[in-house]
């Protein structure tokens, strides 16, 4: 067995932490009380401050403990809108389990994850009016549900609950900061749902760390982009501008990306791979049809003027990608990080690799188990709830999170990760082979869209989708001609099991996780 390749000798731990009740109180005061929430409502921007997400939430608490047993699960079922967020603070400092889940999944999904989280209580928008009564027969302990897309009966909450009527002292209890505060469910690659359990303590001690450089701590306009229910934005779109002093303007539906960057013009965003490959495409197709603009000038006419910093995550990054929109005086870098972590583990800097997912945090030390990097932070789960065979598998008997990723660290604390355990093909030689090394040298031709690289009958086979409109701009008729050609120049390169034999031209994206994740299983095409 290797040794493990130890960063930091001491494991460390949390210590003076705030809770989420401790950066909502002090926000108001500490942020000079700007606003913290941004949204397009019957066509208006409106405003919240940060004491009015503080009132609210605190409100939403007082009706929550009046209504609920303690500790209660509460699952969300919601777009990202700012009932949304008061609705989570509520449940977050009320000493009640959040369990946030997808809006958009079906009655039966719903059910199953409820079932498994013992949730008795749902928080739903309008949209999901149309499957509550059907996940309430499907699971019974469901008792309470309440729309909070109903403004009319969420201003009333805000009325009833305030801090002067006469249930001001049910917010006044103080977080079981250690103990679960949350239970996330992780999409996966494979669909397999496990439900992570954190604490308060690991939700805001992610914050808690020495930035190598201010690029993370700027208290400047993000635009909140990607869905609140993953633990992503939740940590970077909510926890992380409460303490830093963002103003976060909620996106909405994704459709509405492009006008709500020109409408609210913001500095920053927080992105997954596939959401910035499609912001490229619109700067490229106004380059096109506009020559004479810089490239720096062409993205203005996109992003506001004034986005500078795209943060990436979920999803491996294109260095292509990254240095396309430096020339576009963008900043796009990637961290790393898991839901069992905590959320990261990883973050940017100026002066990271584009090739790296970031360099550590001091919180985090990192080992090199076999080729795997296992993780120790002080933001580890406390597990998978109910299921201790999974959290077994997952947790090393030492303590460490086992990341299932291939990868090293280098001597400025950078993280590389070359592949996926799981992902390995395995060929009958017994040479391993990590599909993802392949995957990238794919990407490096702008004519690939998306590629998946996996084994069939002992052979390597690359499923392509192209890039339709980049063909049609750089003037290729014949497509699969071309990806032929590039088959060939990665082979030529390549060793005896890194080759090639089958090459698939897709007509179809690939499926994909609702975070923009390839899946490993794919039907046919």
């Amino acid at each position: 067995m290797q040794k493990p390749n130890r960063m930091v000798k001491k494991k460390m731990k949390l210590e003076n932490i705030p809770t989420i009740r401790d950066l909502l109180d002090v926000a108001p005061a500490k942020h000079n009380d700007r606003p913290f929430i941004k949204f397009l409502r019957d066509g208006e921007i409106k405003e919240k401050k940060f004491s009015e997400v503080r009132r609210d939430g605190l409100a939403f608490c007082r009706k929550l403990r009046h209504d609920l047993p303690e500790g209660a699960h509460v699952a969300i079922f919601s777009k990202s809108t700012y009932e949304y967020i008061v609705a989570m603070t509520g449940v977050l400092v009320g000493n009640f389990v959040a369990v946030p889940l997808d809006p958009d999944c079906t009655a039966e999904e719903a059910a199953e994850i409820l079932k498994n989280a013992d949730v008795c209580a749902v928080l739903h928008d309008g949209d999901f009016l149309d499957r509550i009564e059907a996940v309430k027969t499907l699971c019974p302990a469901v008792q309470y549900t309440m729309n909070i897309g109903d403004l009319a009966a969420v201003e009333a909450v805000y009325e009833e609950f305030s801090a002067t009527s006469v249930y001001a002292s049910l917010s006044d209890v103080p977080m079981h900061h250690t103990e679960c505060a949350l239970i996330i469910y992780t999409s996966g690659t494979t669909g397999d749902k496990k439900g992570v359990m954190l604490s308060s303590d690991a939700l805001v001690a992610n914050l808690m760390f020495k930035p190598y450089s201010d690029i993370v701590v700027r208290a400047d306009t993000i635009l909140s982009v990607l869905p609140l229910h993953h633990i992503f934005c939740f940590i970077t779109g909510y926890i992380g501008p409460l303490h830093i002093g963002n103003c976060v303007c909620l996106n909405g539906e994704m459709r509405d990306l492009f006008k709500n960057l020109l409408l609210f013009k913001p500095d920053q965003m927080r992105v997954v791979p596939m959401i910035a490959q499609a912001l490229l495409a619109r700067i490229r197709a106004v380059q096109h049809k506009h020559p004479e603009l810089s490239a720096k000038e062409a993205a203005a006419q996109i992003t506001g003027g004034n986005l500078d910093l795209m943060l990436a995550g979920g999803a491996y990054l294109d260095p292509a990608l990254a240095r396309a929109f430096d020339e576009m005086g963008i900043l796009l870098r990637q961290g790393y990080g898991m839901s069992e972590a905590g959320c990261k583990i990883t973050v940017p800097d100026l002066d990271s690799s584009v090739d790296s997912v970031g360099r550590l945090m001091n919180i985090v030390d990192v080992r090199i188990v076999g080729g795997e990097i296992q993780v120790d932070t002080p933001c580890l789960m406390l597990g998978y709830y109910n299921n201790p065979e999974a959290t077994a598998e997952a947790i090393t008997e030492d303590g460490w999170l086992r990341t299932g990723d291939i990868g090293y660290v280098d001597e400025t604390r950078q993280l590389f990760i070359t592949g996926r355990l799981k992902n390995l093909i395995i060929l009958s030689n017994g040479e391993n082979v990590s599909p993802e090394g392949i995957e990238n040298r794919y990407k490096a031709n702008k004519l690939v869209a998306e590629v998946l690289v996996y084994a069939e009958k002992d052979r390597i086979v690359a499923a392509v989708y192209p890039d339709a409109e980049y063909a049609e701009q750089a003037g290729i008729a014949d497509v699969r001609a071309e990806l032929e050609a590039w088959t060939d120049q990665i082979n030529q390169t390549a060793s005896p099991t890194q080759t090639v034999a089958k090459l698939i031209v897709r007509d179809t994206p690939l499926e994909k996780t609702s975070t923009g994740k390839i899946k490993r299983v794919q039907s046919d095409n």
